[in-house]
């Protein structure tokens, strides 16, 4: 009974379309997450800490 209904499964097609979907949700997924990133990077917290720690790097003495 499992075999005609596996037989029967695989003949129809039954992933058919998932590829596309999950496509487009990854997408999606991506863009939000560089979203977020794009306004976290470009915070003035995190653009005073960046500045911060160049600076000190800039001003080490060897």
């Amino acid at each position: 009974m499992f075999r005609k209904w596996w037989k029967r499964l695989r003949r129809a097609g039954a992933d058919r379309g998932m590829a596309t979907a999950e496509y487009a949700v990854g997408t999606l997924a991506a863009c939000a997450l560089a979203a977020v990133l794009y306004k976290v990077v470009t915070s003035q917290a995190v653009q005073a800490l960046l500045q911060s720690v160049l600076q000190r790097a800039i001003n080490v003495q060897f």
